[in-house]
């Protein structure tokens, strides 16, 4: 069977799980602290980075793209009958999802309002790259059934919830597309599938806690996004 390795709360981890479990593909993971690499993940992982995707014939696959990439050469596509046109704009959309995933790590991280909203502001940049691209009647980002973008942005678009859930700030406050997309895909019954039963939990001890928005009412005041009709 299929072994992911895992740190509990890496997005990229999640968009691997979340292309597994859209695919109904078997796997086991094993979760490991960052902080404490055990030697033999560090033996095949060339990056020292999760995800580490060990195959059923026991090859070590490193790098998320990569491993995404083989899910779909393995396993078949998630989508039927795509043009290699779709397939490319597909994978840049996907890559533009994730290569922000350390950037909203790095402002939820943020110790004060002034970080924050610096982070912040370049962030919904790119949100707002996919709401001008969103047709809003569509579920999905492409159709009403899932697609390899949507698996890309399930990662942001979770973080997203607890964030807004935990502090009444909204990164997608103005947006109505997105917050239409980001409710359709939590409503989709996978997000909970990709991630540790604990998962809320300790997001929250490491993103909600002594940052800038563990104190959501300062938050929610200090921007507007709290009661706002727009985030609704």
């Amino acid at each position: 069977m299929i072994k992911v390795i895992s740190f509990k709360i890496c997005p990229f981890v999640q968009r691997v799980t979340a292309a597994l479990e859209a695919k109904q593909i078997p796997y086991e993971i094993e979760y490991i602290s960052l902080k404490d690499k055990p030697q033999w993940f560090l033996d095949i992982s060339p990056n020292g980075q999760v995800p580490v995707m060990v195959t059923e014939s026991g090859t070590a696959l490193f790098e998320s793209d990569a491993i995404i990439e083989y899910i779909e050469d393995e396993f078949g596509p998630l989508e039927q009958g795509v043009t290699n046109e779709q397939r490319a704009l597909d994978r840049a959309w996907s890559y533009l999802g994730s290569k922000h995933y350390l950037a909203q790590c790095g402002t939820m991280s943020s110790k004060n309002q002034v970080t924050f909203e610096e982070r912040a502001e370049k962030l919904i940049k790119a949100f707002h790259k996919a709401e001008n691209q969103l047709s809003g009647n569509t579920k999905f980002f492409k159709s009403d059934e899932m697609s390899n973008v949507d698996m890309a942005w399930l990662p942001l678009l979770h973080r997203a919830a607890i964030v807004k859930a935990h502090s009444g700030y909204d990164f997608f406050c103005g947006l109505p597309k997105m917050q239409a997309w980001q409710k359709n895909v939590l409503e989709s019954n996978l997000v909970e599938k990709t991630v540790s039963e604990d998962f809320v939990k300790l997001f929250s001890d490491f993103y909600l806690t002594n940052t800038y928005l563990a104190d959501g009412k300062d938050v929610q005041a200090q921007t507007g996004c709290g009661s706002s009709s727009c985030c609704g």
